[in-house]
């Protein structure tokens, strides 16, 4: 599990997101809920135009630190542990 399972979820050939789903809910301890899915393909994106500060909104309901609706394309990579697919 983890980061090796991360790489591999990165190498397969299916779509960022649905890697993504199977990272934040297999790979993830508590599960991530899906809904977090596009805006974490969204700050590998960033990630992948070398632009870790892009900021990413938050789905609705979602806050980061509790309270702003938007976040750093990092905050999202290193929270989420999406650095396999940079």
């Amino acid at each position: 599990m983890g980061l090796n399972t991360a790489h591999f979820l990165s190498d397969l050939d299916i779509s960022l997101e649905s890697q993504l789903e199977l990272h934040l809910t297999n790979n993830c301890y508590p599960p991530v809920p899906l809904v977090m899915v596009q805006p974490c393909a969204d700050a590998i994106r960033a990630g992948w135009d070398e632009d870790p500060e892009r900021i990413i909104t938050m789905p609705d309901g979602v806050a980061y630190k509790n309270e702003f609706c938007d976040a750093p394309a990092w905050a999202l990579i290193d929270n989420f542990r999406l650095q396999a697919w940079l």
